[in-house]
C-alpha cells in the first residue's frame, strides 16, 4: 500500500524559517534509510502558505484565493510517499523520524487510493 506522509506546519515554517544543517542531516539520513528499505517514493517540503493559492469550485464557478492561509496547524509544510505492507509499518517508520521541526510538531499519515479501491465504477474509460 502506499501512503503520505504528512508533516504539518508550524509557525516557524510559514515564517520562512529553514531547518537548520543538523535536521537537514539528520533527515537526510533517515531518508537514505527509507530508500535502503525501498519504502521512499517521494518527498518534497512546501514553501510558506504566503506564497500559495487556493482555487474554489462552487459549481461552474472559480474563484482564487491569495495565501497566507489562517490556522498554520491545519497546513502542510512537507510530504512523503511511502510504499509499505501496512498503515502498522508506515507508524513505526514514523516513529524513527527526526522531528521535523523545533519543538512540537505533527505528521499525518493518510493512505493513498489505488485503482482497485473503486471497484466496477472505474473503468477504461474513467481511470
Amino acid at each position: 500500500m502506499r501512503v503520505m506522509v504528512i508533516g504539518k506546519a508550524t509557525k516557524e515554517s510559514e515564517a520562512g524559517i529553514l531547518p537548520k544543517q543538523k535536521r537537514l542531516e539528520d533527515m537526510g539520513k533517515f531518508n537514505q534509510e527509507l530508500v535502503k528499505a525501498g519504502v521512499l517514493l517521494a518527498f518534497g517540503g512546501l514553501q510558506a502558505s504566503s506564497k500559495g493559492k487556493r482555487v474554489r469550485f462552487s459549481g461552474d464557478k472559480r474563484s482564487v484565493i491569495d495565501g497566507p492561509f489562517t490556522e498554520s496547524k491545519e497546513l502542510i509544510a512537507g510530504f512523503m510517499i511511502w510504499q509499505v505492507r501496512s498503515m502498522e509499518e508506515a507508524v513505526e517508520w514514523v516513529k524513527r523520524c527526526p522531528n521535523p521541526h523545533e519543538g512540537e510538531s505533527e505528521v499525518e499519515i493518510r493512505q493513498v487510493f489505488e485503482g482497485e479501491d473503486f471497484g466496477a465504477e472505474l473503468t477504461p474509460e474513467t481511470g
